[in-house]
């Protein structure tokens, strides 16, 4: 069988993951638009951070904050830092995630990584690489965040198109955290997704040397 033929199902066997698992995490996961009204209770927020929070992350400084905005008065307040394609989508979700780093997350670096004590003094003292590794990981975490919603049935649909200092300013005053990317969840509405684009082959995408 030569390369250019060879596809998902024929890899079927190699994937430790179940094809349900591969279908609601990967292959069959949509961005979601539009949601329907049935609401999110607080036990499945609970079970993504439950799941997500095992991901690896780099020395394990685990960066990411979650804030949940639910009510019809906390989201009235985000809506207006959302650029306006973005807010219908919003609007439509049960609840809205913003994704955050949390510029002092070294305080909890002695318990996370002990191996190095000296760590959170190291980056308490150099800012710049404290918070190359807040973003970075804070990022890579958002990835898995995505991921843990879909794993708990849930649809997702995350936004950059946000004014982040607004939002910083509005929720995150204190200015330790700071909002990476806004995820809206809830139940996925019948017309809630678009038609799948596209994906790069594995030969357009991979080399060896």
């Amino acid at each position: 069988m030569t390369s250019d033929l060879i596809g998902l199902a024929d890899l079927e066997h190699l994937y430790a993951l179940s094809p349900e698992g591969q279908r609601l995490l990967f292959t069959e996961a949509h961005t979601t638009y539009r949601f329907t009204d049935e609401p999110v209770d607080e036990d499945r927020l609970r079970a993504i951070w439950e799941l997500l929070k095992w991901a690896p992350t780099a020395s394990n400084v685990s960066p990411l904050r979650v804030l949940f905005i639910r009510s019809a008065e906390a989201k009235q307040r985000l809506l207006p830092f959302l650029t306006p394609p973005n807010k219908p989508k919003s609007e439509s979700a049960a609840v809205v995630a913003v994704l955050a780093a949390d510029n002092d997350f070294a305080e909890y670096v002695p318990r996370l990584w002990p191996a190095i004590p000296q760590m959170k003094e190291l980056l308490e003292a150099n800012p710049g690489i404290r918070d190359e590794n807040a973003t970075f990981n804070a990022t890579l975490q958002s990835a898995y965040f995505l991921l843990a919603v879909r794993a708990t049935g849930l649809a997702a649909g995350p936004m950059k198109g946000f004014d982040a200092k607004g939002v910083d300013a509005e929720f995150f005053s204190d200015g330790r955290w700071r909002s990476v990317l806004v995820v809206n969840i809830g139940w996925a509405a019948e017309d809630g997704t678009t038609e799948r684009l596209p994906r790069l082959e594995y030969e357009e995408a991979v080399r060896f040397v």
